[in-house]
C-alpha cells in the first residue's frame, strides 16, 4: 500500500461519523445498504450516502449493485474491501493466505484443491447472474484489481494487483495455486471454464486469467471441476 493511499484513507477515516460507519461496515457479517445505515445512525440517505463515496474512493470499502427487486433504482450493497488491512486495524489479506497455507499443511492437500474449496467464502454475497461480472467483482473483493478484456473467443481477466505480492516473491508455485483453485472454484457450475492462469512478477502485477464460455448441455452447466494450467513467466 502506497503513501498516498494510506493518507487518502487517513483523511477519510478522519472524520468521526464516516470511522463509526466504516467500522459498523466492518463488523457486520454480510453487506450493508444505506437503510441499514441510517436505521443504525438516525441520519437522512443523502448523508449516510456521501459518507459511503468517500470510503469507497479511498478504497477502504466496495459498492456492488444487487439483484433488482421490482421497480425502481438499483440498490447498492456495502463491505469491507478485503485488500484494506494492517493500518486500520482490520482484517487483511495475509490472514486469509495465513488459514489457506495452514490448511494446505494441515490436510495435505494441494493449493489448488484448498483454493477450490475456499472459493465459496470469495462469491459476490449477490449475484447479478452475469458471470463475468460476477467473477470480475469476486476478484476484486479479495483486492486483484481486476480488468476484463476479450480476446479472440475467449475472455482474459487482467489482475493489475497481487494482495499477496510479498509471499508470492518467495513461492509464486504455492500462491499461484491457491488462486488458480479460487478461480475455478469461482466458476464451477457456471458456464465459465478456467484455461489458465499467466503468473507474471508479483510486484509488477498484470497477471492474467484466461477463460472461455462453454454453454450448458442438455441441462447441464458449464465444465463442473474442470482444471486450468498455471503457467509462470518472468517479467
Amino acid at each position: 500500500m502506497t503513501t498516498t493511499t494510506l493518507q487518502r484513507q487517513a483523511r477519510a477515516l478522519g472524520d468521526p461519523t464516516r470511522h463509526a460507519i466504516f467500522s459498523q461496515i466492518t463488523d457486520a457479517e454480510h453487506p450493508v445498504t444505506v437503510k441499514d445505515l441510517t436505521e443504525h445512525f438516525g441520519l437522512n440517505h443523502n448523508a449516510i450516502r456521501q459518507h459511503l463515496a468517500k470510503l469507497v474512493d479511498a478504497g477502504l470499502v466496495l459498492e456492488t449493485k444487487a439483484p433488482p427487486e421490482g421497480r425502481g433504482r438499483p440498490r447498492f450493497v456495502y463491505e469491507l474491501n478485503p485488500a484494506v488491512g494492517g493500518p486500520w486495524g482490520e482484517k487483511g489479506p495475509y490472514e486469509q493466505l495465513s488459514r489457506l497455507l495452514a490448511e494446505i499443511i494441515s490436510t495435505g492437500r494441494s493449493p489448488e484443491d484448498v483454493g477450490r474449496h475456499a472459493a465459496e467464502r470469495f462469491r459476490v454475497p449477490s449475484p447479478s447472474g452475469d458471470v463475468v461480472a460476477d467473477f470480475t467483482a469476486a476478484m476484486a473483493r479479495q483486492g486483484f484489481d481486476p480488468e476484463v478484456k476479450e480476446v479472440g473467443s475467449g475472455i482474459e481477466v487482467l489482475l493489475h494487483a497481487c494482495p499477496f505480492a510479498s509471499t508470492a516473491a518467495v513461492d509464486r508455485t504455492t500462491v499461484c495455486s491457491l488462486h488458480l483453485g479460487m478461480a475455478e472454484g469461482l466458476v464451477d457450475g457456471t458456464e465459465l471454464v478456467v484455461e489458465e492462469l499467466v503468473s507474471r512478477d508479483p510486484y509488477g502485477a498484470d497477471c492474467h486469467i484466461r477463460l472461455r464460455l462453454e454453454p450448458a448441455i442438455d441441462g447441464v452447466d458449464g465444465a463442473h471441476g474442470a482444471s486450468g494450467t498455471l503457467t509462470i513467466r518472468a517479467r
